[in-house]
Protein backbone atom coordinates (compact mmCIF):
# COMPACT_ATOMS: atom_id res chain seq x y z
CA UNK A 1 0.00 0.00 0.00
CA UNK A 2 2.77 2.39 0.94
CA UNK A 3 4.60 1.59 -2.30
CA UNK A 4 1.43 2.33 -4.26
CA UNK A 5 1.03 5.72 -2.54
CA UNK A 6 4.62 6.64 -3.32
CA UNK A 7 4.32 5.62 -6.95
CA UNK A 8 1.00 7.45 -7.29
CA UNK A 9 2.48 10.72 -6.11
CA UNK A 10 5.72 10.46 -8.04
CA UNK A 11 6.13 13.35 -10.47
CA UNK A 12 3.65 15.57 -8.64
CA UNK A 13 4.97 19.05 -7.86
CA UNK A 14 3.75 20.31 -4.49
CA UNK A 15 5.63 23.60 -4.56
CA UNK A 16 3.61 26.66 -3.59
CA UNK A 17 3.93 28.13 -7.09
CA UNK A 18 2.64 24.98 -8.77
CA UNK A 19 -0.21 24.63 -6.27
CA UNK A 20 -1.16 28.24 -7.02
CA UNK A 21 -1.13 27.63 -10.77
CA UNK A 22 -3.28 24.51 -10.41
CA UNK A 23 -5.80 26.18 -8.10
CA UNK A 24 -9.15 27.49 -9.22
CA UNK A 25 -9.96 31.18 -9.54
CA UNK A 26 -11.47 31.53 -6.07
CA UNK A 27 -8.57 29.81 -4.31
CA UNK A 28 -6.07 31.80 -6.39
CA UNK A 29 -7.85 35.01 -5.40
CA UNK A 30 -7.64 34.04 -1.73
CA UNK A 31 -3.93 33.26 -2.06
CA UNK A 32 -3.19 36.56 -3.80
CA UNK A 33 -5.17 38.47 -1.17
CA UNK A 34 -3.26 36.80 1.67
CA UNK A 35 0.12 37.34 0.01
CA UNK A 36 -0.66 41.04 -0.52
CA UNK A 37 -1.86 41.36 3.09
CA UNK A 38 1.35 39.72 4.31
CA UNK A 39 3.53 42.07 2.22
CA UNK A 40 1.66 45.14 3.51
CA UNK A 41 1.96 43.86 7.09
CA UNK A 42 5.72 43.47 6.81
CA UNK A 43 6.01 46.94 5.26
CA UNK A 44 4.06 48.40 8.20
CA UNK A 45 6.12 46.40 10.70
CA UNK A 46 9.49 47.60 9.40
CA UNK A 47 8.23 51.19 9.02
CA UNK A 48 6.86 51.23 12.57
CA UNK A 49 10.00 49.71 14.09
CA UNK A 50 12.13 52.45 12.52
CA UNK A 51 9.56 55.14 13.34
CA UNK A 52 9.21 54.16 17.00
CA UNK A 53 12.97 54.04 17.37
CA UNK A 54 13.27 57.55 15.95
CA UNK A 55 10.43 58.88 18.14
CA UNK A 56 11.97 57.34 21.27
CA UNK A 57 15.35 58.90 20.47
CA UNK A 58 13.80 62.33 19.76
CA UNK A 59 11.72 62.15 22.92
CA UNK A 60 14.73 61.32 25.12
CA UNK A 61 16.81 64.08 23.51
CA UNK A 62 14.12 66.73 24.05
CA UNK A 63 13.45 65.66 27.63
CA UNK A 64 17.15 66.07 28.40
CA UNK A 65 17.23 69.48 26.70
CA UNK A 66 14.04 70.63 28.41
CA UNK A 67 15.10 69.77 31.94
CA UNK A 68 18.63 71.09 31.48
CA UNK A 69 17.52 74.42 29.95
CA UNK A 70 17.19 77.32 32.40
CA UNK A 71 14.62 79.19 30.32
CA UNK A 72 11.78 77.55 28.41
CA UNK A 73 11.41 80.76 26.39
CA UNK A 74 14.95 80.35 25.03
CA UNK A 75 14.31 76.71 24.24
CA UNK A 76 11.08 77.67 22.47
CA UNK A 77 12.78 80.39 20.41
CA UNK A 78 15.31 77.85 19.18
CA UNK A 79 12.82 75.25 17.96
CA UNK A 80 9.51 77.01 17.26
CA UNK A 81 10.15 77.51 13.53
CA UNK A 82 10.90 73.83 12.93
CA UNK A 83 9.90 71.55 15.81
CA UNK A 84 11.30 68.05 15.33
CA UNK A 85 9.70 65.16 17.15
CA UNK A 86 6.47 64.63 19.04
CA UNK A 87 7.49 66.30 22.32
CA UNK A 88 8.79 69.38 20.55
CA UNK A 89 5.46 69.77 18.73
CA UNK A 90 3.53 69.31 21.99
CA UNK A 91 5.79 71.84 23.72
CA UNK A 92 5.48 74.34 20.87
CA UNK A 93 1.68 73.99 20.85
CA UNK A 94 1.63 74.95 24.53
CA UNK A 95 4.07 77.83 24.07
CA UNK A 96 2.15 79.13 21.05
CA UNK A 97 -0.97 79.37 23.19
CA UNK A 98 1.08 80.92 26.01
CA UNK A 99 2.19 83.73 23.70
CA UNK A 100 -1.33 84.22 22.33
CA UNK A 101 -2.67 84.45 25.88
CA UNK A 102 -0.84 87.72 26.51
CA UNK A 103 -2.54 90.96 25.60
CA UNK A 104 -0.77 93.82 23.80
CA UNK A 105 0.00 95.32 27.21
CA UNK A 106 1.74 92.14 28.31
CA UNK A 107 -0.96 91.07 30.74
CA UNK A 108 -2.14 87.48 30.82
CA UNK A 109 -5.64 86.92 29.46
CA UNK A 110 -7.97 85.08 31.82
CA UNK A 111 -8.34 81.32 31.27
CA UNK A 112 -4.82 80.90 29.86
CA UNK A 113 -4.12 77.74 31.86
CA UNK A 114 -7.15 75.85 30.53
CA UNK A 115 -6.44 76.93 26.95
CA UNK A 116 -2.84 75.78 27.19
CA UNK A 117 -3.99 72.44 28.61
CA UNK A 118 -6.42 71.99 25.72
CA UNK A 119 -3.72 72.86 23.18
CA UNK A 120 -1.36 70.29 24.68
CA UNK A 121 -4.14 67.72 24.91
CA UNK A 122 -4.95 68.15 21.22
CA UNK A 123 -1.28 67.94 20.30
CA UNK A 124 -0.83 64.78 22.41
CA UNK A 125 -3.88 63.15 20.79
CA UNK A 126 -2.53 63.97 17.31
CA UNK A 127 0.82 62.39 18.16
CA UNK A 128 -0.83 59.29 19.65
CA UNK A 129 -2.98 58.90 16.53
CA UNK A 130 0.19 59.15 14.45
CA UNK A 131 1.81 56.43 16.57
CA UNK A 132 -1.10 54.03 16.17
CA UNK A 133 -1.59 54.61 12.44
CA UNK A 134 -1.31 51.29 10.59
CA UNK A 135 -1.61 49.11 13.69
CA UNK A 136 -5.32 48.59 13.05
CA UNK A 137 -4.40 46.92 9.74
CA UNK A 138 -2.12 44.48 11.58
CA UNK A 139 -4.93 43.71 14.02
CA UNK A 140 -7.38 43.14 11.16
CA UNK A 141 -5.05 40.80 9.27
CA UNK A 142 -4.15 38.95 12.45
CA UNK A 143 -7.79 38.26 13.27
CA UNK A 144 -9.19 37.58 9.77
CA UNK A 145 -6.38 36.01 7.72
CA UNK A 146 -6.80 32.48 9.19
CA UNK A 147 -10.51 32.56 8.34
CA UNK A 148 -9.84 33.83 4.82
CA UNK A 149 -7.33 31.03 4.37
CA UNK A 150 -9.83 28.53 5.77
CA UNK A 151 -12.42 29.76 3.28
CA UNK A 152 -9.96 29.04 0.47
CA UNK A 153 -9.31 25.57 1.90
CA UNK A 154 -13.00 24.71 2.18
CA UNK A 155 -13.64 25.94 -1.34
CA UNK A 156 -10.68 23.95 -2.67
CA UNK A 157 -11.82 20.74 -0.95
CA UNK A 158 -15.32 21.24 -2.36
CA UNK A 159 -13.74 21.33 -5.81
CA UNK A 160 -11.79 18.14 -5.03
CA UNK A 161 -14.96 16.25 -4.13
CA UNK A 162 -16.65 17.64 -7.20
CA UNK A 163 -13.77 16.39 -9.33
CA UNK A 164 -13.95 12.98 -7.69
CA UNK A 165 -17.65 12.80 -8.51
CA UNK A 166 -17.08 13.79 -12.13
CA UNK A 167 -14.17 11.40 -12.74
CA UNK A 168 -15.43 8.67 -10.40
CA UNK A 169 -11.84 8.17 -9.41
CA UNK A 170 -10.37 8.38 -5.90
CA UNK A 171 -6.81 7.81 -7.03
CA UNK A 172 -4.35 9.76 -4.88
CA UNK A 173 -2.75 11.27 -7.96
CA UNK A 174 -6.12 12.85 -8.80
CA UNK A 175 -7.07 14.24 -5.39
CA UNK A 176 -3.64 15.07 -3.90
CA UNK A 177 -3.01 18.25 -5.94
CA UNK A 178 -6.49 19.58 -5.11
CA UNK A 179 -6.06 18.93 -1.40
CA UNK A 180 -2.58 20.43 -1.54
CA UNK A 181 -3.79 23.66 -3.14
CA UNK A 182 -6.65 23.86 -0.63
CA UNK A 183 -4.34 23.46 2.37
CA UNK A 184 -1.92 25.98 0.88
CA UNK A 185 -4.58 28.67 1.38
CA UNK A 186 -4.74 27.90 5.12
CA UNK A 187 -0.94 27.92 5.31
CA UNK A 188 -0.82 31.36 3.70
CA UNK A 189 -3.50 32.59 6.08
CA UNK A 190 -1.41 31.53 9.07
CA UNK A 191 1.71 32.94 7.44
CA UNK A 192 0.03 36.34 7.24
CA UNK A 193 -1.72 36.20 10.61
CA UNK A 194 1.05 35.04 12.97
CA UNK A 195 3.55 37.89 12.34
CA UNK A 196 0.68 40.40 12.28
CA UNK A 197 -0.51 39.35 15.74
CA UNK A 198 2.99 39.12 17.25
CA UNK A 199 4.12 42.52 16.00
CA UNK A 200 0.75 44.16 16.68
CA UNK A 201 1.11 43.28 20.36
CA UNK A 202 4.75 44.37 20.41
CA UNK A 203 4.21 47.65 18.57
CA UNK A 204 1.07 48.46 20.57
CA UNK A 205 3.09 48.13 23.77
CA UNK A 206 5.74 50.50 22.40
CA UNK A 207 3.07 52.96 21.23
CA UNK A 208 1.42 52.93 24.66
CA UNK A 209 4.78 53.49 26.34
CA UNK A 210 5.53 56.52 24.16
CA UNK A 211 1.99 57.84 24.62
CA UNK A 212 2.46 57.62 28.40
CA UNK A 213 5.66 59.69 28.10
CA UNK A 214 3.78 62.33 26.09
CA UNK A 215 1.04 62.49 28.72
CA UNK A 216 3.59 62.72 31.53
CA UNK A 217 5.38 65.59 29.84
CA UNK A 218 2.10 67.41 29.20
CA UNK A 219 1.10 67.03 32.86
CA UNK A 220 4.49 68.22 34.10
CA UNK A 221 4.54 71.21 31.75
CA UNK A 222 0.97 72.06 32.71
CA UNK A 223 2.10 72.15 36.34
CA UNK A 224 4.96 74.48 35.44
CA UNK A 225 2.62 76.79 33.53
CA UNK A 226 0.09 76.86 36.39
CA UNK A 227 2.83 77.72 38.84
CA UNK A 228 4.08 80.53 36.59
CA UNK A 229 0.57 81.96 36.20
CA UNK A 230 0.03 81.95 39.97
CA UNK A 231 3.34 83.74 40.51
CA UNK A 232 2.38 86.36 37.91
CA UNK A 233 -0.95 86.93 39.65
CA UNK A 234 0.79 87.31 42.99
CA UNK A 235 3.19 89.89 41.54
CA UNK A 236 0.26 91.87 40.14
CA UNK A 237 -1.41 91.92 43.56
Amino acid sequence: MEIELISATEGLDFSLLNLFLLAGFVVQSVMVLLILASIICWAIIFQKILFFGRVKSQTSAFESAFWSEDSVEELYEGIKRNPVGALQRIFCAAMDEWEKSHSTTGKLIAGASSRIDRSMSNAVNNEINHLSRGLDFLATVGSTAPFVGLFGTVWGIMNVFSEIGIQENTNLAVIAPGIGEALAATALGLLAAIPAVVFYNNLSTKANSLAARFDDFADEFSTIVSREIEQMELRVE
